[in-house]
């Protein structure tokens, strides 16, 4: 019946993601049948899952609500209901400005919202409805972030950092692997902090070691790795598990002493190069993805030129670049001036990114072009079979687009020869 069928809408990033799968699979545990990011005439239930960490996902949360409000006003449906980073920050404004939507919840409210559409109490369990390809998923080991950077919102959105026990985490993983996921994407506000707050010390080398041991998981992904204090066990598990993936998606934001420091980043320029040179070095072949803030606060063009040298030195296999946007609440948004035209920004990182492309159109020559690679197909699209290698990772890396005649299976692992290749794609055919 269409009163018993829900449209979950996920707006942001990978862990809003993980939220939403799990409230899918908590319905469809209660009886409902569930849809996730359908048009407004799927279901009568609607629930947005929202982000409010950039000025942009607050603009695009907010046109969805409006959306869905209005889609209530003409009866196309019957309940509304908003959760997520935004209704998390601004509930209260929200809920005077939009009277159409029944009811607001935060980031850490799921047992609220699941009672308040089912009606009565139910159980919290680890149950997850994948949004994602059946062959890779997201594992959210934590909540929360304890640094305060100058110009992060995180903290106050989702509190202090919050470790998931490792052994729910081990359960949920074997919960995956026997649905077919094959890859595992490790995520957090920062994955490196893991267990500090649980066991008193940074755990996430051994629940690495753990996961690798789950029968069906074949490659592991690290994201959203803090390189303060970056846990030396990592390294190792990364340099001796081969279901680690030589990858590591870790973000400087920045390499200028007195951008790092007024960012309040917890580490040096000096610091940062020894971690980058240890990294390469321990773990041959890794990946580094990064990522950079260009226009913060008081950056000098001596600062930017710093960090246009730092890029066009490291070389990063993959980066990107954010123009920074203030943020209420924030220190930077309290202390600093915002005295960076937006203009300014914009050609800051249009001139990272030019940059970018040339070294990635090069790393992909030297690195890959006529080698054989082990890639998994994540779809069919055109006349291509679209896969990725263990250095890239879904929606946000570049993909091998493979020439096939015949037919591939979705989520099996091929070896293909690299033919082509340009700054983020490359071309390959089924090797012999």
């Amino acid at each position: 019946m269409k009163s018993k069928k829900i449209n979950i809408i996920t707006l942001g990033c990978s862990k809003n993601t993980v939220d939403s799968e799990r409230l899918l699979g908590h319905f469809a545990l209660a009886g409902f049948s569930v849809v996730h990011d359908a048009d407004a005439d799927a279901a009568d239930t609607v629930v947005i899952n929202t982000c409010g960490f950039t000025a942009d996902a607050k603009d695009e949360s907010i046109e969805m609500i409006l959306r869905m409000a209005y889609a209530k006003r003409e009866g196309i449906i019957k309940r509304l209901y908003v959760v997520g980073c935004l209704s998390e920050r601004y509930r209260d404004e929200l809920r005077e400005e939009l009277p159409e939507v029944d009811a607001f919840f935060g980031v850490n409210d799921m047992r609220q919202i699941i009672e308040e559409v089912y009606g009565k109490t139910v159980p919290l369990r680890t149950e997850r409805r994948l949004t994602t390809p059946p062959h890779y998923a997201y594992l959210k080991i934590s909540e929360g972030c304890n640094w305060g950077c100058g110009y992060c919102a995180i903290p106050l959105i989702r509190g202090k950092h919050v470790s998931v026990p490792m052994e729910e985490l081990l359960e949920e993983a074997e919960s995956l692997a026997a649905k077919g996921v094959k890859e595992l994407m490790v995520i957090a506000q920062d994955t490196t902090y893991y267990g500090l707050d649980l066991y008193g010390e940074r755990k996430l080398g051994e629940l690495l070691r753990k996961l690798c041991r789950i029968n069906g998981i074949e490659w592991i992904r690290l994201h959203y790795a803090y390189p303060t204090h970056f846990p030396e066990d990592v390294i190792e598990v990364m340099a001796s598990e081969p279901k680690i993936c030589k990858y590591l998606d870790i973000p400087f934001q920045h390499i200028s002493d007195r951008m790092l420091s007024s960012m309040r980043r917890g580490l040096t320029k000096q610091q940062t190069l020894e971690l980058i040179d240890k990294l390469r070095e321990k773990v041959p072949g890794i990946v580094l993805r990064t990522t950079l803030i260009v226009g913060y606060p008081g950056e000098s063009k001596d600062d930017f030129n710093e960090l246009l040298e730092f890029v066009e030195k490291e070389r990063f296999d993959r980066l990107g670049v954010f123009t920074y946007s203030e943020e209420e609440g924030t220190y930077s948004a309290k202390n600093l001036k915002d005295d960076v035209s937006p203009k300014e920004k914009e050609r800051r990182k249009d001139i990272i990114m030019s940059a970018q492309e040339q070294i990635s159109l090069e790393n992909n020559r030297q690195r890959l072009l006529n080698t054989r690679q082990r890639v998994i197909i994540d779809r069919k699209e055109g006349d291509f079979y679209v896969g990725r290698t263990e250095y890239d990772s879904p929606e946000v890396d570049q993909e091998i687009l493979i020439s096939h005649d015949g037919k591939l299976n979705v989520g099996d692992f091929y070896t293909v020869l690299i033919e082509k290749v340009d700054s983020f794609d490359c071309f390959a055919k089924i090797a012999e």
